[in-house]
């Protein structure tokens, strides 16, 4: 039988790639911190011009998560759903699917 190397449905058991992506003009540091890495901020890469990106292997779920731009956390402006946290402000909410 022969192995289907395009199924990218479940890779390194069950867990999905997943690219960020996060836009900030002036930031010289980005990094982005959730619940899937316990909130430890994680550098992004600068892929052009104030554009970053990362890219991030996860199972199934729904995470919670927030860049750091220079040292500030804010949201993801792209994400399509947040929850308030504790700090009065909120987190960008990140669904992946089976």
């Amino acid at each position: 039988m022969r192995k289907n190397n395009h199924n990218h449905k479940k890779p390194n058991n069950g867990t999905k790639p997943i690219h960020i992506e996060f836009s900030h003009s002036t930031a010289s540091a980005v990094a982005i911190a959730g619940s899937f890495n316990d909130w430890r901020p994680e550098p992004a890469q600068l892929v052009a011009k104030g554009k970053w990106a990362k890219e991030l292997m996860l199972p199934p779920g729904t995470y919670e998560y927030l860049f750091v731009a220079d040292g500030t956390w804010v949201p993801d402006p792209r994400a399509r759903e947040a929850v308030p946290n504790p700090f009065g402000g909120v987190n960008s909410l990140l669904t992946v699917t089976e």
